[in-house]
């Protein structure tokens, strides 16, 4: 419960800031520089009490002293304490904190994707349970507005699919491919150099920190608990700039792509949920395909409200904190006035489906014999096991013959089936790289 200032009516809420980084920084600076806006804003007056820090030897411009401790658990314990803002980072550790805190009936505005996408359900539980808000629009692509609307403004449509570009480091790389030409290694120690990627940049070219992103979207938009175990997973390490020109040469570009989809079985109607990231080739006609740089773009397919795409900067500290900071406000507004934003619904509560079963397109990139019948055995390969060819480009190749084959829509486990067979073909020399294809 917000106090009231002794000096006038206007209610006081204490807020708890949990980091001082690069987003905890930018948060206490916004909300200096802005505080009568802010005030305005909720109705009451925002009170920073106290921040929490992993080091108390280290300077600290611009911040009282005072406020400083390395004792986050007890900060958020305190009376005083109203709204807790964690930017920490990481898993357990924070995960103590938060659950103490809404456990205490405290809002908590966090900015974690790894501690959301691993924990939703139970931080989700001990808010209902103590009437707390939980809030985490800037755990998914920054300062994109895409959690809100999906667990609001969509929140009387049925999604269908979510589709998206959810890690600026990786769109960076791959971008930098596509426009120069470079290879992944050079692009990769640029994107270091530039501080795009960490020094260990696992969590971005592997794929994790945006399967995190997905397991949250896929839980809000299909009302069903996903978790970060439950999303297929690979990252950009492997993509060539052979990669990269052979998607050129079919007209589109290689994004890693983050695929939150409802599956319909065809003869049962039961449905079920995919989460997915990949590198996939996107066609240049996709809305997709022009998001360069280090930007991020979420598309949205709805029943009713149809294609919706939100596009802009995925990360940094300055569009991190604006995010969390429009959390703080409707958190802070629902503690001075009273009420609750809507909680995470898990209703439908579907069953997560086998990664075989899922269906795309392929673009499977072959060394073989050049001789006369290699193309039939190919295809005759690929109709063995179900798999529709769509196109067949064959080029000149000092090894043999290069074959390129799209493929009509199939399941995973046909392709990996079809893959293996094709290995064991006397005038296959080696499959180079097999993409899938999505937006089309």
């Amino acid at each position: 419960m917000a106090e009231l200032n002794t000096e006038s009516t206007t209610p006081t809420v204490g807020v708890a800031l949990l980091g001082m980084g690069t987003v905890g920084r930018e948060v206490l600076r916004i909300l200096g520089e802005a505080e009568q806006d802010f005030t305005a804003r909720i109705d009451g007056r925002l009170e920073v009490r106290g921040v929490a820090v992993s080091d108390l030897s280290k300077p600290r411009e611009g911040v009282d002293p005072a406020l400083l401790t390395d004792d986050a658990l007890g900060l958020v314990k305190r009376d005083d304490i109203d709204l807790v803002i964690e930017v920490i980072g990481g898993i357990d550790y924070p995960r103590t904190i938060v659950m103490a805190a809404l456990n205490a009936g405290k809002s908590v505005v966090t900015a974690n994707k790894a501690l959301v996408a691993a924990h939703a359900m139970e931080l989700a539980d001990a808010a209902d349970a103590s009437g707390a808000d939980l809030f985490f629009e800037a755990a998914v692509a920054a300062a994109i507005p895409v959690v809100g609307p999906l667990r609001r403004s969509l929140a009387g449509d049925k999604v269908n699919a979510v589709m998206g570009i959810l890690n600026g480091t990786t769109n960076f790389i791959l971008d930098a491919m596509d426009k120069r030409g470079a290879s992944y290694d050079v692009m990769l120690a640029e994107a270091t150099e530039l501080g795009y990627a960490e020094a260990d940049p696992s969590a971005d070219v592997d794929g994790y920190d945006a399967a995190s992103k997905a397991a949250i979207l896929a839980s809000l938009a299909f009302h069903s608990p996903v978790g970060f175990d439950d999303v297929h997973c690979e990252g950009i390490r492997n993509i060539t700039a052979d990669d990269i020109a052979a998607a050129k040469a079919a007209g589109c570009t290689i994004k890693l792509l983050g695929i939150c989809e409802r599956l319909v079985d065809e003869e049962s109607g039961d449905e079920s949920i995919s989460a997915r990231v990949y590198p996939a080739l996107v066609p240049l006609s996709h809305p997709l395909a022009t998001v360069s740089e280090s930007f991020n773009a979420i598309f949205v397919i709805a029943e009713h409200a149809g294609r919706l795409m939100f596009y802009g900067n995925g990360a940094g500290g300055a569009p991190t904190a604006s995010a969390v900071l429009g959390d703080v406000v409707a958190a802070a507004r629902n503690v001075v006035h009273g009420g609750r934003a809507p909680g995470m619904s898990t209703y439908a509560n579907l069953p997560i489906a086998d990664f075989g079963a899922v269906r795309t397109r392929y673009h499977v990139d072959m060394t073989v014999q050049d001789r006369p019948g290699v193309l039939a055995e190919v295809a005759s390969t690929f109709a063995a096991h179900g798999v529709s060819i769509k196109t067949v480009r064959q080029e000149e190749n000092v090894d043999g013959a290069r074959l390129v084959v799209i493929t009509h829509h199939a399941t995973e486990q046909a392709l990996e089936e079809t893959v293996d067979a094709l290995m064991q073909l006397e005038a296959v020399k080696n499959v180079r790289s097999v993409i899938r294809m999505e937006g089309n």
